[in-house]
């Protein structure tokens, strides 16, 4: 299998494809911004942001104790034997 090259993802909204060409054609083009994901409907939008931080806020949360613990355990199931 040939490895090929990961392009940039690009968005696929016309006014955004339209305004990155300009930006291209008049050579002020911007680094596009990463935009937060959208709820899906029938989601808390809140929720959504809060899990897109992932386990950053949770080790946040946690004690150095905890989070020595929490280490710890990884490491023994990372290091047992695998049959």
């Amino acid at each position: 299998m040939v490895n090929k090259p990961r392009k940039m993802k690009r968005d696929y909204d016309r006014n955004v494809t339209a305004f990155r060409v300009v930006q291209e054609a008049t050579k002020e083009a911007v680094e596009p911004q990463a935009t937060p994901k959208q709820a899906p409907e029938g989601k808390n939008p809140n929720a959504v942001a809060l899990g897109q931080r992932g386990g950053k806020a949770r080790a946040a949360k946690l004690t150095p104790e905890q989070r020595r613990e929490t280490g710890r355990k990884a490491a023994q199931i990372r290091w047992q034997k695998r049959p």
